[in-house]
């Protein structure tokens, strides 16, 4: 006889593989105040959504921390080669909605005003 969670943990293996981690569906699975179908459904969909936004909004900070270790390091090129790699990333993530534009436009602003001022 299996027990509950084995029946839980088979229905993640079989159809949740690769799509978002174990613990956000298990999360969605057995916390969520959804009632209907479709509230489960975009209860789901949020909870892949914000997995996916963490991991993007956590590439955009490493970007920006790469453009200003280099700038503390007193290396030029160095920060404006990353600075290069994380423009488009900025960009990116503002197109996706994740930041504000205005947010976006601010960092660039103020990593190329901190690259320029260098000696």
């Amino acid at each position: 006889m299996l027990i509950f969670s084995d029946l839980v943990w088979n229905h993640v293996d079989n159809h949740m593989e690769n799509r978002h981690s174990t613990r956000s569906f298990l999360y969605t699975w057995f916390r969520t105040l959804a009632n209907s179908a479709s509230s489960k459904k975009r209860a789901r969909q949020a909870d892949i959504h914000r997995s996916r936004n963490v991991g993007v909004r956590s590439m955009m900070r490493t970007c920006i921390k790469r453009v200003y270790y280099a700038i503390e390091a007193g290396d030029k090129a160095a920060a404006e080669a990353a600075y290069k790699i994380a423009g488009p990333v900025i960009d990116r993530v503002a197109g996706k909605g994740l930041i504000h534009a205005n947010k976006a436009a601010r960092h660039k602003s103020r990593m190329n005003n901190n690259i320029r001022s260098m000696a």
